[in-house]
């Protein structure tokens, strides 16, 4: 090409482009930093419709807990929760009231992945950055864990009076009083071979998070240079206009010309320096969103020496769920490998062959039916799965359920259920939510925290006016982002 149809090229792909880099890198940084924001929040009333709760829809319920009376309140009482919290209602569900007494400040120091009471009537609920224990004096109060550095909690449940916590790497176990727990790293199955998800590598390289802090740090310092780099391309094409606008008035423009210059030296010496760098972090975000995300989901490679992803562990952040079978008499293990059991938590976990689609988003519901059947919910789908036959079948269709679990989200994107509400079928769908119960208009607003805020921009969910069309923003937004860059660098280079 012509050199002026490169600089067409960098200038309109530049500008077209420049707002998305500016919100990409801002909203990078916070996704790194997440407890440091984990205070701040956003009304959903600010954001466009589709964020706000209707219906107990965008996983406000993942799922419920029937106390009895005593626990919660004087009378029996049901526990709703999700990623806004704690809500306590009644069998007829007539109220919904606050129950986040005691929690930090924060939405997101809310989200809690399960509720659980022991037979001594202790109440636990595991957010995602912690254990809480409630107290009807104090209302929820901090327990402490032997937590891995940056792990967060998945999951919570009991079998007898031992409560068992699920981290995303290791176990958790205490018996009655519940003071000091006990990890669990657990072995690896047989078929175990030390290698990692190649998508998780991609999604670790991208924010830095594969070398610790210090990798996440370059990666923010590559964020401020795009947001930089955006700026000054933004002045360096607006400023010449103002320029001759200024003299034909027969003002002085020394001060917007030396602005003009010092734009276009930035932007060339710290483009040029940087542009290996810039293609990176460019690049590695492009392929974290569909459809490049379905061809690198299943792939395995063997782990980075001295890398995050480098552990002992053969379960590092590959935890999700635990329940005790009491037809199987075994542990049910869902994780990012699939399921397994396990007689106990020495032993060797087994993976289980013929199981239930379960999408890439992670599983959501695993719920044992009185028939002994196994409801499990993500946003493939609900099936229904008889362990003891190998059956598997669609909760909707009846239909025999397919091998995998296909696309991301399936005909039904399932949050949450609950069989606690007599005579009500409760299954929560990301988008449609459940009719179960009529939800307060009140909690429509509840707000979003900061770091989802952040995360809805940098994917490109933010913009529903697309529609379905936002699954591949990012695809056609990184192609503009990544030719902006190399056009720019081929100018440069010509030039020099």
């Amino acid at each position: 090409m012509k050199k002026s149809t490169w600089k067409k090229h960098h200038k309109w792909f530049g500008l077209i482009f420049a707002f998305f880099i500016i919100l990409f890198g801002a909203s990078g940084i916070v996704l790194n930093h997440r407890q440091l924001f984990s205070d701040y929040q956003i009304s959903r009333k600010w954001l466009p419709d589709a964020y706000r709760y209707k219906s107990w829809n965008n996983g406000m319920l993942r799922g419920t807990l029937s106390c009895p009376p005593g626990i919660c309140q004087e009378d029996s009482a049901i526990l709703l929760f999700g990623n806004a919290g704690i809500f306590l209602t009644d069998h007829d569900t007539t109220t919904f009231d606050d129950f986040n007494r005691g929690f930090p400040h924060g939405v997101d120091w809310r989200n809690i992945r399960g509720i659980a009471i022991t037979p001594q009537g202790d109440l636990f609920a595991a957010a995602q950055f912690g254990l809480y224990r409630y107290s009807k004096k104090a209302g929820w109060q901090a327990v402490r864990l032997p937590l891995q550095k940056g792990e967060k909690l998945s999951d919570i449940t009991t079998l007898g009076d031992t409560l068992i916590v699920v981290g995303r790497s290791c176990l958790y176990y205490a018996t009655s009083p519940y003071r000091h727990f006990s990890p669990v790293i657990l072995q690896a199955p047989e078929e175990y071979n030390g290698k990692v998800s190649l998508f998780r590598t991609i999604w670790l390289l991208h924010s830095g998070e594969l070398f610790g802090t210090a990798g996440k740090l370059v990666m923010d310092t590559l964020a401020v240079i795009l947001i930089i780099l955006s700026v000054s391309g933004i002045f360096y094409w607006f400023l010449p206009k103002y320029i001759r606008r200024i003299k034909q008035t027969g003002r002085s423009a020394t001060t917007s010309i030396a602005l003009l210059k010092t734009s276009l030296s930035w932007h060339d010496k710290i483009g040029r320096t940087t542009i290996v760098l810039t293609l990176f972090i460019a690049l590695t975000g492009w392929c974290l969103r569909p459809p490049v995300l379905l061809a690198l989901v299943y792939g395995r490679i063997p782990a980075i020496p001295f890398t995050q992803l480098d552990s002992p562990n053969a379960w590092n952040d590959k935890l999700r769920m635990l329940r005790y079978d009491e037809q199987q008499n075994d542990w049910l293990l869902a994780t990012s490998e699939g399921f397994y059991s396990l007689k106990s938590f020495q032993s060797t976990p087994v993976k289980i062959s013929k199981t239930p689609p379960v999408s890439v988003m992670g599983i959501n519901v695993l719920k044992q039916d009185k028939q002994g059947n196994w409801l499990t919910g993500s946003f493939s789908g609900m099936y229904v799965w008889n362990r003891h036959l190998g059956n598997i079948t669609d909760f909707f269709t009846g239909k025999t359920a397919p091998e995998t679990a296909g696309p991301p989200f399936g005909n039904h994107a399932i949050t949450g259920y609950s069989s606690d509400f007599d005579g009500k079928l409760c299954i929560a769908e990301y988008e449609k939510g459940s009719d179960f119960a009529s939800m307060p208009a009140n909690m429509e607003t509840l707000p979003m925290s900061l770091w989802n805020f952040a995360q809805e921009i940098h994917t490109g969910r933010i913009y529903t006016v697309l529609g379905k069309g936002t699954l591949v923003f990012i695809f056609f937004a990184g192609l503009g982002v990544l030719w902006s860059l190399i056009t720019g660098y081929i100018i440069r280079r010509r030039k020099s």
